[in-house]
């Protein structure tokens, strides 16, 4: 059902082939634009009285901020109401802040873009990556337990759907999070769990879900094929090249899909 809700796409769009050699995703028109979202984004950190702390965290990005080291603390729901939902975390506040601090991060980055240009190929890298959001999203990743941290990729996963804005920006923070985990290798089989749940059942699936995939089993940058966890058990190692097969092959590209946002000047 999830994946039935966050394949949908406008009605006048028609969706690029996710398989096409060297696809550039900044490159398409649609890829500038923002989904419709009829929903109050940012209702759950109103709730929590955080939405403050987070846009005047993101707006000045204050070195030695206690908002940051907090972060985790108040995601955390009360014992007595972590017994009733089966999970020590407030689900709908992840996701709220997840969503909003990408969006708010979309925003400041297209107001430095000359109108009409993609973002990813007018916005030096360098800008991007220090961008507050990232904070949010790294520290996320390293501070939350693997529960957390599960919910957490999931908020991401959420937002890879059709070619919009969104999809561009969040299949980037999956991405860079992928990279930038090296030394943490649990991090990244989390990462390759959450897009491989959506990825093994029945169509439909997300078109940036796969974008995203395929980007990441392809392009040497990320050394898919040589992480421990792909070649666990000889079944897990089917598993995985059974969905590669089915979602473009196995041969590394030369070049990114993303290549306006995930450079090698990255990683």
């Amino acid at each position: 059902m999830r994946n039935i809700i966050l394949s949908a796409f406008p009605l006048n769009m028609r969706l690029p082939d996710p398989s096409t050699p060297n696809l550039k995703i900044d490159l398409l028109p649609e890829i500038r634009e923002p989904p419709h979202i009829l929903s109050e984004v940012d209702a759950a950190l109103k709730l929590k009285l955080m939405k403050t702390d987070v846009d005047e965290y993101l707006k000045t990005r204050q070195q030695g901020s206690s908002f940051l080291a907090e972060l985790k603390q108040r995601l955390l729901l009360s014992p007595g109401e972590a017994a009733s939902s089966g999970t020590r975390y407030n689900v709908p506040l992840i996701n709220s802040l997840v969503l909003y601090a990408g969006m708010q991060a979309i925003q400041q980055l297209q107001a430095r873009t000359p109108h009409g240009q993609s973002a990813g190929n007018t916005v030096p890298l360098a800008v991007f990556l220090v961008d507050a959001a990232l904070d949010i999203y790294q520290t996320l990743i390293l501070d939350l337990d693997t529960e957390g941290r599960y919910l957490f990729l999931n908020a991401v996963a959420n937002q890879l759907r059709y070619p919009n804005n969104h999809t561009h920006y969040f299949s980037f923070v999956l991405l860079y999070l992928f990279a930038e985990s090296n030394q943490q290798e649990i991090i990244q089989e989390q990462i390759t769990r959450v897009l491989l749940e959506r990825l093994i059942v029945n169509r439909p699936h997300p078109w940036g879900l796969l974008i995203t995939f395929i980007e990441l089993i392809k392009n040497p940058r990320y050394n898919f094929w040589n992480r421990s966890f792909i070649r666990c058990a000889p079944e897990i190692e089917k598993l995985f090249e059974s969905v590669a097969r089915s979602f473009g092959g196995l041969k590394p590209m030369d070049e990114s899909m993303v290549s306006g946002w995930v450079s090698e000047s990255a990683h």
